[in-house]
C-alpha cells in the first residue's frame, strides 16, 4: 500500500515545472509504482496557453479548480472546463488550454509517466522506459 500526500511531494523530484513556463505537476503515481497508470496533480498557471498532443499516451483530466478553454485543434470544437467537468483524450488530439483563472485538475495517464517527460516541440510527451519495468 502506498500513502503519499501532495504536500510531501512539493519540492521533491516528483515536483515538475514545465519548461514553458506555463504549468507545474505533482506526480503521485509513476510508472515506477507499477500500477498501470500515472496519477498526478497538474496546475496551468492563469492567463496562459499552452498545446499539447499526447501522440503516446491517453489522458483523463478533471478539474477540480479554475477555468479554461479547451479547443481541440483538429476539429476547431471548443468546451468551456470547470470544477467537476472531464475530459478524455483517448484519440491523441492535440489540444489547447486558454486558461482564464489558474486551473488544478487531476489527471490519469496510460502509459504512465516515469515523471521526467516534458512536452516536446510538438507538444508530446516522450515515450520514457523506466528501469526495470516493460513498457511493452
Amino acid at each position: 500500500m502506498i500513502v503519499r500526500s501532495l504536500e510531501e511531494i512539493e519540492g521533491t523530484d516528483r515536483h515538475v515545472k514545465g519548461a514553458s513556463g506555463t504549468w507545474e505537476s505533482k506526480r503521485i503515481v509513476l510508472a515506477r509504482e507499477h500500477a498501470g497508470f500515472s496519477l498526478h496533480e497538474t496546475t496551468l498557471y492563469a492567463g496562459t496557453q499552452t498545446t499539447m498532443w499526447y501522440a503516446h499516451h491517453v489522458e483523463a483530466v478533471l478539474c477540480v479548480a479554475g477555468e479554461a478553454e479547451l479547443t481541440d485543434e483538429e476539429t476547431g470544437e471548443k468546451h468551456w472546463i470547470t470544477p467537476g467537468t472531464m475530459y478524455l483524450l483517448d484519440g491523441h488530439e492535440r489540444h489547447t488550454l486558454r486558461t482564464k483563472t489558474d486551473f488544478r485538475c487531476v489527471c490519469v495517464f496510460n502509459p504512465p509517466l516515469t515523471g521526467r517527460e516534458d512536452h516536446d516541440e510538438n507538444g508530446a510527451y516522450p515515450l520514457l522506459a523506466e528501469p526495470g519495468i516493460d513498457e511493452a
